[in-house]
């Protein structure tokens, strides 16, 4: 039995982060898991530079109100939850999930928490358990399942690597060339097909 695993920002949905710096114009925001491996580090980074421009989670979730799901992801979601099970492991947070979710059709998803101030103030961040994406494809393999896992950026390459079927999907040209071993795709349409086939055997 499969249960297919898949990135949120870059894969589904734009990459939150960065619609957030171009609607503020702070460039410095614009860092993300493809820049930064260590995710630790990248978040503090971001909440210290929120912090220093008096920015908060209103401003964060105003701005996620008017993104939309990446053109064809949500048929591509719905075409692949018809067919098997779909999970959503992303390093995103909940404050941030939800209005994605009701875009894409409330599909399941694995993420982290952000800590608030009562003033709004992003104070800190809960990650759900070290290593999150790589810990929850061990743990569905514990429990009997096999794993076909895609994602864009360093922090998927955990999942990527250590399930039944990985494959790239929109990375960067240094993730692509620093792991030519893994099949990468442009389009639905080539991830669906290379899931498909997976899925058959």
């Amino acid at each position: 039995m499969y249960i297919t695993c898949l990135d949120l920002e870059g894969v589904l949905v734009p990459e939150i982060w960065i619609a957030f710096a171009e609607a503020t114009g702070i460039p410095e925001l614009k860092k993300t898991t493809r820049d930064e491996p260590d995710y630790d580090k990248l978040m503090n980074y971001r909440i210290g530079i929120l912090k220093e421009h008096g920015l908060g989670l209103k401003e964060i979730q105003d701005v996620i109100a008017t993104i939309d799901p990446l053109p064809g992801a949500k048929e591509f979601l719905d075409e692949l939850r018809s067919i098997g099970q779909v999970l959503i492991l992303s390093d995103t947070f909940t404050q941030f999930a939800s209005p994605l979710m009701k875009k894409l059709g409330w599909p399941t998803i694995f993420c982290n928490s952000l800590e608030v101030a009562d003033d709004g103030e992003i104070t800190g961040f809960k990650m759900r358990i070290e290593k999150s994406k790589y810990a929850t494809v061990k743990a569905l393999e514990s429990i009997g399942y096999d794993i076909i896992a895609s994602g864009d950026s360093y922090n998927d390459l955990g999942m990527i690597l250590h399930s039944k079927a990985g494959f790239l999907f929109k990375s960067t040209d240094k993730i692509k060339a620093d792991y030519p071993e893994l099949p990468a795709f442009e389009t639905y349409d080539e991830l669906l097909a290379a899931i498909k086939e997976q899925l058959k055997k």
